[in-house]
């Protein structure tokens, strides 16, 4: 079983647009572009707004944009915002249980911290420095690096597009209110 699953990965992808796009972006754009679902990343977004990561405004322009510089926004502060903070291992404290031990285990056996659970405790700290210091910036630069240029182009035109269209809807339809 995956520590960290689908709300990690959304939420991730979903940040690395809004590094190159400063204008807000609506959570069913973030949604549509890269066809996950919308509901799912409508009730990860407002976590992430909580935690300071992301700024959301409404209105016509409404949606969300990211509230720090991406240098400033840690990969370990998005995962602990999208799945809350998250132990790697949860000792269930078997060395106690040697059916050798009769009832009450020896002090030898349950002295200190268990030697399974403190080389899972190193491991999560260790992964956890890595998150800490693997930032949005950097993660989006990696995109940047491997992707052509004109899909970068492209996506960015695509959401501008939505952006767009969404304005220009409203505009209808405040008019056709006004009108009736």
């Amino acid at each position: 079983m995956a520590l960290y699953g689908a709300s990690t990965e959304y939420v991730l992808h979903s940040l690395l647009w809004l590094v190159e796009h400063p204008e807000p972006v609506s959570s069913l754009d973030l949604a549509e572009l890269q066809d996950i679902p919308a509901a799912f990343i409508a009730k990860q977004l407002p976590k992430l707004e909580k935690a300071g990561i992301l700024a959301a405004s409404e209105g016509l322009r409404g949606g969300y944009r990211l509230a720090r510089p991406p240098t400033q926004i840690s990969v370990l502060d998005v995962v602990d915002a999208a799945e809350g903070r998250k132990s790697l291992f949860n000792c269930q404290e078997i060395r106690g249980r040697c059916v050798l031990f009769d009832d009450t285990p020896p002090q030898w056996a349950t002295k200190g911290v268990c030697s399974i659970h403190a080389a899972m405790l190193r491991a999560e700290q260790i992964m956890r420095e890595e998150l800490a210091r693997t930032s949005l910036a950097d993660l989006a630069s990696s995109v940047r690096d491997k992707a052509p240029s004109a899909f970068l182009g492209e996506a960015q035109g695509w959401l501008e597009n939505r952006s767009q269209t969404r304005r220009t809807s409203k505009v209808r339809q405040r008019r056709s209110a006004d009108t009736d």
